[in-house]
């Protein structure tokens, strides 16, 4: 592949049919994932990096937010970065997370994910989710 097409996942269908190929861009299933972890209960935000916040404050939902795939020799390797909230039980929301996103990409694409790896990078606390909101209505 030359470096400056993008890498693509191709799906080989279960049905031998001669209709044509199926390409997936990683992106998409970065917005899968992201979709599915922001389901789970007990989840406060997707961590970001600055262009993402930049781009959010503009209006536009970044859903792909906070998690990053890999296609590798062994698979589909899908890392999540969230912050939780306070009082949950972090490996029951995690394997909520993992259950979710193992689900979803197979209910959507027929694929199945290698590794989901969950990475909790934060706790919200109920009083910076009030400063949060008094900051968002301003």
């Amino acid at each position: 592949m030359a470096e400056n097409q993008p890498q693509l996942l191709q799906m080989n269908s279960l049905e031998h049919n001669q209709l044509g190929k199926i390409e997936i861009a990683p992106e998409v299933i970065e917005v899968i994932a992201g979709i599915a972890a922001s389901e789970v209960e007990g989840i406060a935000q997707m961590r970001g990096n600055f262009a993402s916040g930049v781009v959010e404050r503009l209006g536009k939902k970044n859903h792909g937010k906070g998690v990053k795939v890999e296609l590798g020799e062994e698979g589909i390797i899908v890392d999540v970065y969230c912050t939780i909230k306070f009082g949950v039980s972090i490996p029951s929301v995690a394997q909520k997370i993992q259950d979710n996103i193992r689900q979803t990409l197979k209910n959507m694409t027929a694929l199945l994910a290698e590794e989901v790896n969950i990475h909790v990078v934060g706790i919200q606390f109920e009083s910076q989710k009030l400063e949060q909101e008094e900051q968002e209505a301003e």
